[in-house]
């Protein structure tokens, strides 16, 4: 958008260049996480049994190995609110608020959302999930959340007992 203000000459010149340079060291950087990932054993089967998953690619499984090292050693609950995923209601003798979820690693939970918003399009068991509850008359974004929560229930399963994903 910048590039697209900036009048035209030196200053369009120099953003261009900019980008250009940023681009280049991203990719730099990529190929370096990427060497080193599928450099290291323990890793690249980690990497490999998460991208099993529909809805699971390579950026989502590295950020979770990254983020979330405990993955495998968990129990679902514990992982789920690892992950800022474990619904917490918030009620005060009668009075009941709304659930909410919240966490400390959003990194890990933003990626998760991306993961779920995937597989519940096109992984077959969490899209009959989602649909079922949407059906069942929750708000989309719910189910979208109780997605991401199965997702990463689902992925610390997968590493634990270190078996690839298999549809239901």
């Amino acid at each position: 958008m910048r590039r697209q203000q900036a009048t035209p000459g030196l200053v369009r010149t120099s953003i261009a260049r900019i980008v250009t340079t940023l681009e280049d060291d991203l990719k730099d950087l990529d190929r370096h996480i990427d060497k080193t990932v599928r450099g290291t054993p323990v890793w690249r089967e980690r990497e490999d049994l998460l991208a099993s998953v529909p809805g699971i690619g390579k950026t989502i499984a590295r950020t979770l190995l990254a983020e979330m090292p405990e993955l495998g050693s968990l129990n679902p609950k514990q992982i789920a609110a690892l992950a800022g995923l474990a619904p917490y209601t918030r009620q005060s003798g009668k009075w009941r608020g709304r659930s909410f979820i919240g966490g400390d690693r959003t990194a890990v939970r933003a990626a998760l959302f991306m993961g779920a918003l995937v597989a519940a399009r096109y992984n077959p068991t969490l899209k009959a999930f989602r649909d079922k509850l949407v059906a069942a008359g929750k708000p989309k974004l719910v189910a979208l959340i109780a997605t991401a929560r199965k997702l990463i229930v689902i992925l610390n399963a997968i590493l634990r007992d270190a078996k690839p994903w298999r549809p239901a």
